[in-house]
This record gives C-alpha cells, sequence and structure tokens, in this order.
C-alpha cells in the first residue's frame, strides 16, 4: 500500500477506472453475444441489436478498450452477418 496521500488517490482512481472499464466491456460483449444469437434464431429483433451492438463497439474503440482494427474487424463481421439475413 502507498504511504503518499497522492498514491493512496492513485489507487482509488485506478480501481475506480478498471471497474467502469471492465463493465464497459462486459457491456460490448453482451450486446455483442444478443445480436448473434438473435441472428441465429431469426428473431425479429435482430436489426435493432444489431445497432445496439455496433454502438457499444464503438463506444469501447472510443474509450480505449479496444484497439480500433478490432473494432473495425468486430463491426465488419457483424454487418456480414446481418446482411446474410
Amino acid at each position: 500500500m502507498p504511504q503518499i496521500k497522492s498514491a493512496i488517490k492513485r489507487v482509488g482512481t485506478n480501481n475506480k477506472a478498471r471497474t467502469q472499464n471492465a463493465s464497459q466491456k462486459a457491456a460490448m460483449r453482451t450486446a455483442v453475444k444478443k445480436f448473434e444469437t438473435a441472428h441465429a434464431e431469426s428473431a425479429e429483433n435482430a436489426g435493432a441489436l444489431y445497432t445496439e451492438a455496433i454502438r457499444a463497439i464503438d463506444m469501447a474503440a472510443s474509450k480505449g478498450l479496444i484497439h480500433a482494427n478490432k473494432a473495425a474487424r468486430d463491426k465488419s463481421r457483424l454487418t456480414r452477418l446481418n446482411q446474410a439475413n
């Protein structure tokens, strides 16, 4: 544990950021999985879930949670799935 006041504060800030980042990334993964399962089941709301998944990927990329190339790759894969419908 740090002894210096600013370092103690930094530990708290890092913990808060880590939990927020993990939550955001988990939400992105969940949105992608929801779309993939909806597409596999030919659900009616697959289009809305596609939009939600793309938005979640874009948000994660803009915050630096995932690399821009990974975001582009994931969006491309989802788009191909969506168009195959």
